[in-house]
């Protein structure tokens, strides 16, 4: 039997997505003066609430 639908098909019928995933990278200083660097995956609606992203150890 044929396949009725299409790996193509399924993708196109679920709804866009109205958030963007974006990596968020702080570097911050320890108590011995090394310097390291947090790493979260941040959800924003738009491209210009990247700037306004503030993460905390």
């Amino acid at each position: 039997m044929a396949k009725k639908q299409t790996f193509g098909d399924k993708m196109s019928k679920k709804a866009a997505a109205s958030f963007i995933n974006v990596r968020v990278i702080k570097p911050y200083h320890t108590e011995k003066g090394n310097m390291k660097y947090l790493e979260r995956f941040v959800r924003v609606g738009d491209l210009s609430e990247v700037d306004k992203i503030d993460i905390n150890r």
